[in-house]
């Protein structure tokens, strides 16, 4: 029986490649008895494609030799993570690192136009009517939230998942989303005779950095109310970082004996829920939509059963959520490309390729408003609704792989060396790109205030963002979702004051009245206006907290703090004036490190000096 040695040596002995490739790698060579006859195979593979540098520090036999197998571990678990192995990432690493080079517009050829699509205004009658359809639609629904960051952007070291959505109550956004998904679940079943027993299934894209982290969130929180079967955690790997043009693999700087990784982008999500089986699963069980969401975007599943409805109604393969967007504001906007040879796809293009791309095609003014004062390209808010039936047979042909790009930031003008490492990269949003003419993709524009307000920057940096534009910071968000409650209120007929204008962490803020309910509260704008009745009112100052499904309220009168706990059993009325102190917003300097992060990040803590508590 021939020894692993022995095999290795055989295993070298098949390479048919160069000479060149034996001799410029010796110090591999000597230590080629080390590896498994599978070891040995990926060795050849990366001699082939030109990576001999990855050994040339390598020592002789009897030093470092658990590294040096571990090394081979890692590209294992590399080559077998990425479609079609480390050759085609390096092969398409080269192809793109020279078309980047070369300055190739990725658009060549592209003439830009409007898409189709729906425009809603929150409240009228044609959204009520699609967002009654998509409530009816989400019970038929999978969600998947892409998690795979942490908050270290944000001045945050935990997972971005866990931070306060609002600091009212203290409710993290995965709690908000799972308490959302359950509202949406419960609400649609109630609409079927006899009603159901359908479970909304929910698929959370982590990472290294995060999963166990989010495991651990979910365990220690009992889910949330959610089954352990209902959630499904997808781990995202790590791509390989690349040192130059030729796409040679970086070693990393704290070790020899390992590639340095780095995120290959959300679009990865597409190929996990392909090859966990997960997508099979959903359409066996009768699931017609897929809806994809971010990790810190509190208002979102206030514009989602209105856009469900959409999708149903136009019968969309792929339905992208949009909101109005500004000329040149930095989002990106859903385009119609048409190439000169006939092909059209409709899908995202970056707000700083979508300018010149207009003036190159026609468009000498490039990117402008309308006279609406937008632009006619809506704002992409990388949040999609794609039928699973369609989604899954395009699947099938791609295995999940998303175009990818990369973005290498050269040191100087003749873009031959990195200042830092570069990697292929994907995005969720360009899944059109693959799908045939005749695939149904438009949008479903909502109002700003409504749906999109993204926890995304840290304080110092929302504090340079120019007046006028969003902050998207934890201070904004939080404040965002202040005003879309108050303006969802007003909207149903209560009196709400203006909001008054604040300075926290260096960015003006509207502060509106801190109202915020739980989801199987308001779940539809039909479902809120019916728990709205007589005259009500509420002052600036005010904070209002419900907790309950069946809280009504009627002929209140608010200028304190009222948080009102309901059992849902039976339906309570909370009328009459409710008048004290309240709970104040206190200013905290980001760098006051007393305070703990979750604060310092917002610029502000609620500070609870009087409230009026109702409990059933």
């Amino acid at each position: 029986m021939a020894t692993p040695a022995a095999s290795a040596a055989e295993e070298l002995s098949k390479l048919t490649i160069d000479a060149k490739w034996v001799s410029s790698a010796p110090n591999l060579k000597k230590n080629l008895h080390l590896l498994s006859p599978q070891q040995v195979s990926l060795a050849k593979m990366l001699l082939e494609t030109d990576q001999t540098h990855l050994f040339q520090h390598w020592p002789e036999p009897g030093t470092d030799d658990g590294e040096k197998r571990a090394f081979f571990d890692q590209i294992s678990r590399l080559n077998d993570s990425y479609p079609g192995g480390l050759i085609t990432y390096i092969k398409t690493a080269r192809e793109l690192l020279a078309d980047s080079k070369a300055g190739k517009n990725p658009f060549d050829g592209f003439t830009p136009s409007v898409p189709s699509g729906e425009v809603l205004k929150f409240g009228d009658d044609n959204f009520v009517q699609y967002e009654l359809n998509g409530i009816k639609e989400a019970k038929d629904a999978a969600f998947v939230l892409v998690a795979g960051g942490l908050g270290e952007r944000l001045g945050y070291n935990g997972i971005k998942v866990a931070l306060p959505r609002e600091t009212t109550t203290g409710t993290c956004f995965l709690q908000h989303y799972i308490d959302s998904i359950l509202a949406l679940q419960d609400a649609s079943c109630s609409l079927v005779e006899g009603g159901c027993q359908r479970k909304i299934p929910l698929a959370i894209m982590t990472s290294d950095d995060t999963h166990e982290r989010t495991l651990e969130l979910l365990e220690k929180n009992y889910y949330f109310g959610m089954t352990a079967s209902q959630v499904k955690l997808l781990k995202q790997e790590k791509v390989a970082c690349l040192d130059d043009n030729d796409a040679r693999l970086a070693l990393d700087p704290k070790n020899k004996y390992s590639i340095q990784t780095k995120p290959h982008g959300h679009g990865d999500v597409h190929s996990l829920l392909y090859s966990s089986g997960l997508l099979n699963e959903w359409r066996d069980a009768g699931l017609k939509w897929v809806l994809f969401f971010q990790d810190t975007n509190g208002l979102l599943f206030q514009a989602i059963p209105a856009s469900l409805g959409v999708s149903a109604a136009k019968q969309y393969d792929v339905n992208s959520l949009a909101v109005p967007r500004k000329a040149k504001e930095a989002i990106g906007g859903i385009t119609k490309l048409t190439h000169s040879d006939g092909r059209t796809m409709v899908i995202n293009v970056e707000y700083n390729q979508l300018d010149p791309l207009l003036r190159a095609t026609g468009y000498p003014d490039g990117d402008v408003n309308s006279e609406t004062g937008y632009s006619p390209f809506p704002g992409n808010i990388n949040q999609l609704i794609l039928a699973v039936g369609p989604y899954l047979e395009e699947l099938k042909k791609t295995g999940g792989s998303i175009k990818e790009f990369v973005n290498p930031k050269y040191k100087d003008s003749t873009k031959t060396s990195f200042k830092s490492s570069t990697r292929l990269e994907c995005m969720m949003q360009d899944y059109p790109k693959t799908l045939p003419p005749t695939a149904r993709v438009g949008f479903t524009v909502m109002d700003i205030w409504l749906a999109y307000a993204p926890v995304k920057n840290n304080p110092e940096d929302a504090a340079k963002v120019p007046k006028g534009n969003p902050y998207h910071s934890a201070t904004s968000g939080e404040m965002a979702i202040y005003r879309a409650s108050s303006l969802i209120l007003r909207k149903a007929g209560v009196k709400i004051d203006d909001p008054i204008t604040e300075v926290f962490n260096g960015q003006e803020v509207e502060v509106w009245p801190r109202i915020t309910w739980k989801p199987k509260w308001g779940v539809s704008f039909t479902d809120i206006t019916s728990k709205i009745k007589g005259n009500n009112s509420i002052s600036q100052k005010s904070t209002l907290v419900i907790n309950g499904s069946k809280v009504v309220l009627e002929d209140l009168s608010l200028n304190g703090t009222l948080v009102i706990n309901s059992n849902d059993v039976a339906e309570v009325k909370v009328g009459g004036v409710v008048e004290n102190k309240g709970w104040t917003l206190e200013k905290v300097d980001y760098k006051d490190t007393s305070a703990p992060e979750e604060i310092r990040i917002r610029g502000f803590k609620i500070n609870r000096i009087e409230q009026l508590e109702k409990t059933n």
